[in-house]
């Protein structure tokens, strides 16, 4: 990679890989999965998982990118080269390039709700509805393909253009406005909150120790969190740390993107959920949690639809920096492989996502619960493009760990970390062992048809994969010995 493709500040990778993990889900899931399952021992789960599955794959993800100096794809070609593995493990590049596709896609349509809400809020609109009238407005927006087409478009074209205009003047200019903003207006919403709502209800929701609640599907969530939240294994990750300068730490910044990027999530959880709890309101609403219950949160208060408008811009802007994250592994490895120019390689990746976008898009209407779609795949097209991306992303982060794991020599995983004997033994160990076995575990439960013989699936595909590193390690004996 030319020497022009990296960032021109050290601190520009912490802030792209924070923007590419703080989304939409550390603003309501995340909050609300440790709200109903135990509190603080969901949090004390989480942390042990960030720990032994997120940092070490996170660190993993980031040497890869670093160490090909290319888009995930061509990245990952290069390294089954240099270092004489099969060429299964581009793939992959491949599966993060689809599952950023897919996500894109899909995530783009959700995040242009975003973009209706903040118009009601400014405008007033919502101010004067009550409860059944706000639910029926967000049913309404979700049976008009037209408006949610316009949305869709305006919220994917806005990210496409930031990338597009390049990795400097684009990216790296609008994460170094956009991050800053994001905090100074998460921090005035929850200062807002503390003011207007009911802030120690919140705390006591979030941050109350019940072991009892914390079942065993609340543990694989917690896994699957730790996983998801930090954006792995759909190639934003590898694809940014291909422009991060050797001198960063790779060990630092891992736990410092970690940190923020739950701390962002618990901030907003206190927020959030101060306002519901002070207006009095249900918080077990899932997904309806940000469109129908905090309008109606913020209707009740003052100056409602002013914070409500600059609390919908956070949703936005945190949408934002995680969708441009989305469009670059694809983008640059068009711009690598068929020497596009930046615009046209992110034309091609912002015109094709914006196309399957429709799927989601008429998956909330014309093609909802009862259509064709329906009835030969048994879930709607956004929720079949969800379960593949749920695949994609864990199958991924299984293989980043495999490969830099067993196939990078322990020399140049020594240069990367430049880093303390004990914590290069430590990160050697989890991403060999506990991050691959938690992530196939969490990966296989995504699977229904094996969902009761996870034990087993998750062992015999670990066994699977180290048989495949071990026939490579006795092929470079071979080679040595002749």
């Amino acid at each position: 990679m030319s020497g022009h493709n990296v960032w021109t500040h050290k601190g520009t990778f912490l802030l792209a890989a924070v923007g590419s993990a703080v989304g939409l889900g550390n603003l309501w899931r995340f909050p609300y999965l440790i709200g109903e399952n135990g509190g603080g021992a969901f949090i004390l789960v989480y942390a042990l998982t960030i720990f032994a599955v997120g940092i070490p794959i996170l660190i993993a993800e980031i040497m890869l990118g670093r160490t090909s100096r290319r888009s995930p794809i061509m990245g990952m070609r290069h390294l089954t080269k240099t270092h004489r593995t099969f060429r299964f493990w581009e793939s992959i590049g491949w599966l993060g390039a689809a599952a950023a596709f897919l996500i894109l896609s899909f995530y783009s349509v959700i995040a242009g709700w975003a973009i209706h809400y903040t118009w009601l809020m400014f405008t007033g609109s919502l101010l004067e509805a009550d409860a059944q009238a706000i639910s029926e407005g967000f049913t309404a927006l979700l049976a008009s393909p037209a408006l949610m087409t316009l949305y869709h478009t305006l919220f994917i074209g806005c990210s496409g253009v930031i990338v597009g205009i390049g990795i400097h003047k684009g990216i790296e200019s609008g994460l170094r406005i956009m991050m800053p903003a994001l905090f100074v207006i998460l921090l005035v919403v929850l200062a807002y909150s503390v003011i207007n709502g009911d802030i120690a209800a919140a705390a006591r929701f979030l941050l109350t120790f019940n072991v009892a609640n914390l079942s065993i599907e609340g543990w694989l969530q917690a896994m699957g969190q730790s996983f998801f939240t930090l954006s792995l294994g759909m190639g934003a990750i590898m694809a940014y740390g291909a422009y991060m300068t050797s001198e960063i730490s790779l060990t630092r910044t891992a736990i410092a993107i970690a940190f923020i990027d739950t701390a962002v999530a618990m901030v907003a959880g206190l927020a959030i959920f101060a306002l519901v709890f002070g207006a009095g309101l249900d918080i077990a609403q899932g997904p309806g949690l940000m469109f129908i219950t905090l309008p109606m949160a913020f209707a009740e208060m003052p100056m409602g639809a002013l914070i409500g408008g600059v609390f919908f811009i956070l949703v936005l802007g945190a949408a934002l920096s995680s969708s441009i994250s989305l469009i670059e592994p694809v983008a640059a490895y068009l711009v690598e492989r068929f020497d596009m120019t930046r615009p046209q390689a992110v034309a091609v990746m912002v015109i094709a996502a914006w196309a399957m976008g429709l799927l989601t898009v008429i998956s909330f209407n014309i093609w909802a619960e009862g259509s064709i779609f329906h009835a030969l795949f048994g879930r709607s097209a956004f929720e079949l493009i969800e379960l593949l991306t749920n695949v994609f992303m864990p199958l991924g982060g299984l293989m980043i760990a495999l490969f830099a794991g067993w196939a990078l020599t322990q020399t140049e995983v020594k240069k990367e970390l430049d880093t303390s004997a004990t914590w290069f033994v430590t990160w050697r160990f989890l991403v060999r062992f506990v991050s691959p076995a938690a992530v196939a575990f969490v990966f296989l439960r995504t699977l229904p048809y094996v969902q009761g013989y996870l034990v087993p699936a998750t062992g015999a595909l670990l066994l699977v994969s180290l048989f495949a590193l071990g026939q490579r390690w006795i092929a470079k004996r071979r080679q040595l010995t002749q």
